[in-house]
């Protein structure tokens, strides 16, 4: 029996957003978000936060680093109840409701 090697989280995002075909540009979006979302929660697991680390993350761009209300509109899709990014890109270890 082979192993399967463990895709990696960001890989793992590409392919789910390809499968939905959603576009190339869409997908960037997505993966640039994830990134800084997940820089800016100590390098933590997204999987492992919520709605309130996603508030933070929310405050901080639109406070601190004066990002617009329209720039938004990505990192404010993975709002879910309750498993924040797995309502958008099934990601594995995550469950939805």
């Amino acid at each position: 029996m082979k192993l399967q090697p463990k895709i990696k989280l960001l890989d793992h995002v590409r392919q789910a957003i390809r499968l939905k075909n959603y576009s190339y540009s869409t997908e960037k979006a997505y993966v640039y978000w994830i990134k800084r979302f997940i820089l800016f929660s100590d390098k933590r697991h997204p999987k492992t936060m919520g709605g309130p680390e996603i508030e933070e993350f929310l405050s901080y761009l639109a406070v601190e680093r004066n990002v617009s209300a329209s720039t938004h509109t990505v990192p404010a899709s993975f709002q879910g109840e309750p498993s924040s990014l797995c309502t958008v890109v099934p990601l594995p270890g995550c469950t939805r409701s």
